[in-house]
């Protein structure tokens, strides 16, 4: 049985006393999903944070931050994509955790702002990811960045473009990644797994939520595409070591688990750890969990060194 931790209890009890985000059209549920500044004792002196803009494929520009944790020269560097679902999200939702990521692995960290669905559908959000890491590999050595040193990250949704982003470098021979680091990823659009059924309702992300989002992201008939759910990929051989950070008490935790071990069957050095009581979406919502938020960049930090 699943002890949650009373942080979680109390999350659970905030988030399902208003109208659940599925139940409203995406612009109106993101306003509700916006992130306040992260204030705290534990935030982090970084040397610089800057926003600008970069062109991608289709000639727009999308937004990305950079967290520099000093102005050495020949810094790691983490391409970081947040979460929210393909739906939700943008670069002020995952600032506190690349602070942290930035200070504790000291390394460069670009968040990457991707283009949202519904207004932007597979692949855009995807094409947006990779062509943030290859402008990040381009410019790594103006940036004080080593670009032999590069990592991917993300959360949730996130955790899935970085995921495809890395088998996709791979395929078409692009920047070769030192790691992936995967806070629960999306792995696989199919809700029938028995974490579905045991956290399927009031538990952060609901199984009526999940099929919510993967609708906005891409039609029913593409949900098993390798670069939409990477655990339908048939040759993951050859990937950089890989963490999956999971939460207990999620409906994604049997997909997490389930692409740890095809990555393990191929060879691939793969980590993955439950961070217990704790459920989907906590990373970054600082206001409620803020410490394992901290532990989990502990965990990243230490993987990616």
């Amino acid at each position: 049985m699943t002890k949650l931790k009373e942080q979680t209890i109390q999350y659970i009890k905030a988030t399902d006393a208003t109208t659940h985000y599925y139940e409203l059209a995406p612009t109106k549920a993101r306003a509700t999903r916006a992130v306040p500044k992260w204030e705290s004792s534990t935030v982090p002196q970084l040397a610089n944070i800057t926003d600008q803009q970069i062109q991608v494929r289709d000639g727009a520009f999308i937004n990305i931050r950079i967290y520099k944790p000093s102005l050495d020269e020949k810094l790691p560097i983490v391409v970081y994509y947040h979460g929210g679902g393909w739906v939700f999200g943008d670069l002020q939702s995952a600032d506190a955790g690349c602070q942290l990521l930035a200070a504790k692995a000291q390394a460069i960290v670009i968040s990457v702002d991707y283009r949202l669905a519904p207004e932007y559908k597979f692949p855009t959000p995807l094409h947006d990811a990779y062509d943030a890491l290859l402008w990040a590999a381009g410019h790594a050595n103006e940036l004080g960045g080593d670009p032999t040193n590069i990592s991917v990250a993300g959360d949730s949704a996130g955790g899935n473009l970085a995921t495809v982003v890395t088998i996709l470098a791979q395929q078409q021979n692009g920047p070769k990644l030192h790691a992936q680091a995967l806070i629960y990823p999306v792995t696989n659009l199919d809700f029938t797994t028995s974490s579905y059924d045991t956290y399927g309702q009031h538990y952060g992300l609901d199984k009526t939520g999940m099929e919510w989002f993967s609708q906005h992201y891409a039609d029913k008939e593409e949900h098993f595409n390798p670069l939409i759910s990477p655990l339908q990929t048939t040759d993951l051989h050859g990937l950089p070591k890989t963490l999956i950070i999971a939460a207990e008490a999620d409906v994604l935790f049997d997909e997490g688990i389930a692409y740890a071990n095809r990555l393990k069957e191929q060879d691939v050095f793969t980590s993955h750890i439950t961070l217990n009581g704790l459920v989907h979406s906590y990373f970054s919502k600082m206001d409620y969990f803020e410490t394992a938020t901290i532990e989990t960049v502990d965990l990243i930090a230490d993987f990616i060194k």
